[in-house]
C-alpha cells in the first residue's frame, strides 16, 4: 500500500512538472542530404544476393574498409554470421555460402 501511494505520488509531481514545462514533447523534422556513393560492388557471380543482403544495412565502402587477411573465406563466413547473429541481418541460410563465396572471390 505504501509503495502504491509513493508511486502515485511521484507520478502527480511528474505529470505537474510537465504541465507547467514550456518543453515540447515533439521532435521537429531533420533534414540532410545523404553523400554520393563513392565504391560499388565488384561485378561477380551472386553480386545480386550481395547487394539484395548487403548493402540493405550498408555500402560497398564498408565492405571495402575491411582489412586484407590471409584466410579469405573464413573471414568472410565468420563476418557474415556475425551479421546475422550479432546484428540481426535478415540474411536467408540458402543465401550465406554465396555472399561468403562472393566476398571471398573479389574482396
Amino acid at each position: 500500500m505504501q509503495r502504491t501511494s509513493l508511486l502515485l505520488a511521484a507520478l502527480a509531481v511528474g505529470l505537474g512538472c510537465l504541465a507547467g514545462s514550456p518543453i515540447s514533447l515533439t521532435a521537429a523534422p531533420v533534414n540532410y542530404k545523404v553523400p554520393q556513393e563513392t565504391a560499388a560492388f565488384k561485378p561477380g557471380p551472386d553480386l545480386a544476393v550481395v547487394q539484395g543482403n548487403c548493402a540493405a544495412c550498408h555500402s560497398a565502402d564498408y565492405i571495402k574498409t575491411q582489412p586484407p587477411m590471409k584466410n579469405k573465406k573464413e573471414f568472410w563466413q565468420a563476418e557474415v554470421t556475425k551479421m546475422i547473429k550479432v546484428y540481426g541481418a535478415p540474411i536467408n541460410e540458402a543465401d550465406v555460402g554465396k555472399i561468403v563465396d562472393y566476398l571471398a572471390a573479389t574482396y
